[in-house]
């Protein structure tokens, strides 16, 4: 008779292990994360199923030496075809890195990641999914185009078999898609667990660093964003990359949350078509207004997300509340601060938005968390209220404080350049931003200084 197996309770937020149930982790104070599952065997190399996963990563000759004499200039990057994306990578593929791409269903990680190998005929790639067979790959890759000559498909969802052909394949590039449909006979639970995740992504994490191949890993994410499975995962992997944007509109984001090989400030834009994910170089050009030149309640504000600059519209509309009660929605930026705005406009600049519905809508269907937006959605609400338009002309970048003055933001210089580049002929600024820093590339621009709301209204709405 088979001894029963024996299990026991993982955190699915970090992966610690415990003998029983616990409300909440010890290690990470999550609460309520603690699934049972069954235990792991013991790793062993006398042979068996337990040490069949570790039979295929060899051994390598590691000693220590001095941190003076190691040389990174052999550090070998790649392109991958994709400049947006290389940029997003810190420069391109770096060989023997884990990347790991996560994203809400639809947002496109199963197109770029297919994108890759038939933008890059040069570079041989092992494409492995476990959620689709090889003809539905084939129909994808015929709508997206490319040369799919290096590129190899294999259906397989378990792990062993996997390294199995990669070894013998020896391929460039292993994309995975996913790692939560991928399982491993050496753990008695099924795929996607906390345990099963853990165990795949640590043999691929082997296999890339033994065989310097560059693993990309698709990763799904959960109703709260994150990437689902044990938070070991994202420190596992050297690149998390997240697909952000509504999956109903045509633009995507491809934000770096965690590069071992460079900047997390960096991010790619993208616009989903009939063929593909379309590299977006220039997303100011997209992002400005598209309407009627007097139409109130629109402004432009040249917000920074990492290290790139762009301008993106802000549109609000202001009217009478017709129930009561005022209505507060804010769709691509936070509402919380929405209010604490208005509150701003009523208390210390004297307008009377308090029965009055609000509504803030960020165009492209874009999140913005960038302070300098508050002038622009300030200027949006009065335009609206007043029912004054605002010349497509005029962009704004600042933060508004509590005390109504109008505070600086940073990198204002790239701001202004970007707005001058695209043709815009005032922005307007905090008076407290350095003078040294406001400069103007080729004098096409006007640099307007405002310190307070009432300021901006009179230089805005004269």
């Amino acid at each position: 008779m088979a001894g029963k197996i024996k299990t026991v309770w993982y955190c699915s937020s970090c992966g610690n292990e415990s003998p029983k149930w616990m409300g909440r982790c010890p290690a990470c104070g999550e609460w309520n994360t603690m699934v049972e599952e069954p235990k792991a065997p013991k790793e062993s190399n006398a042979g068996g199923v337990a040490g069949r996963s570790r039979a295929y990563i060899s051994t390598t000759d590691a000693h220590p030496e001095p941190l003076n004499s190691i040389d990174f200039s052999d550090e070998n990057r790649f392109s991958i075809g994709n400049a947006e994306l290389d940029r997003v990578l810190g420069g391109g593929m770096v060989e023997g890195s884990m990347v790991l791409i996560g994203g809400e269903p639809g947002i496109g990680k199963s197109t770029l990641s297919l994108q890759i190998p038939l933008h890059c005929p040069h570079l041989k790639t092992l494409y492995v999914s476990g959620e689709e067979s090889a003809k539905q790959i084939k129909l994808r890759a015929q709508r997206l185009g490319g040369d799919d000559s290096q590129c190899l498909v294999l259906s397989e969802t378990l792990l062993e078999n996997i390294l199995e052909h990669a070894r013998s394949v020896q391929p460039e590039l292993l994309i995975i898609d996913s790692i939560q449909t991928i399982y491993s006979q050496s753990i008695e639970s099924s795929a996607g667990s906390v345990s099963q995740v853990r165990e795949c992504a640590s043999a691929l994490l082997r296999y890339a660093k033994e065989t310097s191949t560059p693993v990309i890993l698709i990763g799904h994410i959960t109703k709260d964003g994150t990437i689902a499975g044990p938070k070991i995962l994202e420190h596992i992997v050297d690149v998390v990359l997240l697909f952000e944007g509504d999956t109903k509109g045509s633009y995507r984001i491809l934000r770096s949350i965690k590069n071992r090989f460079g900047s997390t400030d960096e991010l790619a834009v993208f616009e989903m078509t009939g063929s593909g994910l379309r590299e977006v170089s220039n997303p100011s050009e997209i992002l400005i207004p598209m309407h009627q030149d007097d139409l109130s309640g629109v402004a432009v504000s040249a917000m920074m997300d990492g290290t790139r600059p762009f301008l993106v519209e802000i549109q609000a509309l202001v009217s009478t509340a017709a129930y009561g009660t005022p209505q507060r929605s804010a769709t691509g930026f936070d509402s919380r601060r929405l209010n604490m705005l208005l509150a701003v406009l009523e208390k210390r600049s004297g307008f009377k938005l308090a029965a009055k519905d609000v509504f803030l809508n960020v165009a492209g269907g874009l999140r913005v968390t960038d302070p300098a937006c508050d002038l622009a959605i300030v200027a949006s609400v009065l335009s609206s209220n007043f029912d004054l338009y605002i010349s497509p002309k005029i962009c704004f970048a600042a933060e508004v404080g509590l005390s109504g003055e109008i505070r600086p933001v940073s990198q204002v210089e790239r701001r202004i350049a970007e707005a001058e580049k695209l043709g815009f002929e005032q922005i307007f600024i905090s008076s407290f931003n350095r003078s040294d820093s406001i400069k103007t590339k080729d004098g096409h621009i006007q640099v307007v200084a405002v310190s307070d709301i009432p300021a901006l209204c009179r230089k805005l709405f004269q």
